[in-house]
């Protein structure tokens, strides 16, 4: 009677976990059917692969850029990361098309985001669609890059000469963002065998802890340094609340990077770090409870002075950054592969992704018939780009996406 029952027990199980795979399986097949629908009707709109989306006007309307916008490689990312989640050759074919526009860039000197640009579109092109031609490309990249780096500052000049909101010139400016640039270096080292590139990688995100973190993991925006002594000179913002507050797609930036240097290194320091920024995200006070953050954590507080015109009297509500979000989740469904913390980052990860597969935040705005996520934030001090979708926040929606069914499926990523 007892084998009986435990035979039962196991049954019941299996059915259980049957049930619950195709229960997965079919939201997964909703959730691709409606990205398919809008990249398709993205593509017919524009059909000149050299005019790249990037988001909507009030009005609805398309907004494109040309390859030397830094999210220029997103839209193609968008293609690759679909055709390996539905295995249908029309979206390779389309994305080798819409990555092939961006070719020159590998040469390009002009600023940081050749990481963005490149590895979002040739990376995945190379990972995905087996383009071994795409490796040389991303190589020279690396190259070119590096030109960036400097051995005094030892960090990767993201901008050239910029301007603080206080008028404050910035001559060797480092953002938080730069930390995206390091997947393109390390794998440029892998796939050269020249180490020059993730030396320069680990440089820079040594640099970056030592610089531009506080005690609580939080990090500044911009670390303005001396290129003759390699001081540092400023710590400000261009893009969060205020110098001294947490703008949430920065802290997702370093999420990201950590988790990536870590993936190349193995050095516990980087994991550690990262471990840290998770804990950081996903128990701060000001985070909303389905997990999508305000685009600054410290937004609105009193106790924080912005420099730039802000009026308190222009937001209603404090608006969400959808793309902080997904950048988040893919990382942490990363960092779990990692961490001895693996159940609370997936957790943590997919309470974003189910956030964002709601209707709160995925697109049923009538008006935005293009992207898959509504309610991203550009510069709110910019005045820019408040409340829109945003195509680097369907690309890392799209990667946490992929990254997940791996998981859900033992399968590595």
């Amino acid at each position: 009677m007892k084998r009986f029952l435990s035979f039962v027990c196991v049954l019941a199980l299996v059915v259980s976990c049957a049930k619950e795979k195709k229960e997965k399986v079919s939201e997964t097949n909703k959730t691709l059917d409606f990205v398919t629908q809008r990249l398709e009707y993205t593509l017919k709109a524009e059909p000149d692969a050299i005019k790249i989306p990037r988001t909507t006007t009030n009005d609805g309307s398309l907004v494109t850029v040309g390859k030397y916008d830094w999210t220029s490689g997103f839209f193609p990312g968008n293609l690759w990361y679909t055709y390996e989640l539905t295995k249908d050759e029309k979206w390779k074919d389309e994305a080798i098309k819409r990555t092939e526009v961006l070719d020159t860039i590998q040469y390009w000197t002009g600023n940081h985001d050749v990481g963005f640009i490149m590895y979002c579109s040739y990376g995945n092109g190379l990972k995905f669609g087996n383009q071994k031609q795409y490796k040389d490309i991303i190589i020279q990249t690396a190259e070119s890059l590096s030109e960036r780096y400097n051995d005094t500052t030892k960090a990767i000049k993201s901008w050239n000469r910029q301007k603080s909101w206080d008028g404050t010139y910035w001559y060797y400016p480092v953002i938080i963002d730069n930390m995206m640039n390091l997947e393109l270096l390390f794998e440029a080292s892998k796939l050269s065998g020249n180490s020059k590139f993730k030396d320069i990688a680990i440089q820079h995100a040594e640099t970056t802890i030592k610089n531009h973190y506080r005690d609580d993991y939080s990090s500044y925006h911009v670390v303005n340094y001396d290129t003759i002594t390699g001081a540092v000179l400023n710590k400000k913002t261009a893009q969060g609340f205020a110098d001294e507050s947490s703008w949430s797609r920065g802290q997702a930036w370093g999420l990201y990077g950590y988790t990536v240097s870590y993936r190349y290194t193995k050095d516990p320091k980087f994991l550690d770090f990262a471990e840290n920024i998770a804990n950081y995200i996903i128990k701060h006070p000001n985070l909303p409870k389905d997990m999508v953050p305000y685009w600054d954590y410290d937004a609105g507080n009193p106790n924080f002075q912005p420099e730039w015109k802000y009026n308190e009297s222009d937001f209603s509500t404090i608006p969400r950054d959808v793309s902080a979000a997904a950048i988040t989740a893919s990382a942490l469904y990363e960092l779990s592969e990692y961490s001895d913390k693996k159940a609370e980052f997936l957790k943590a990860a997919d309470n974003i992704i189910e956030s964002l597969s709601s209707p709160s935040y995925m697109n049923e705005n009538s008006k935005n018939k293009f992207f898959i996520l509504d309610h991203s934030v550009g510069s709110i001090p910019h005045g820019v780009e408040i409340d829109v979708p945003l195509v680097y926040a369907d690309y890392y929606y799209l990667e946490a996406l992929y990254r997940k069914s791996k998981l859900d499926n033992n399968e590595t990523f």
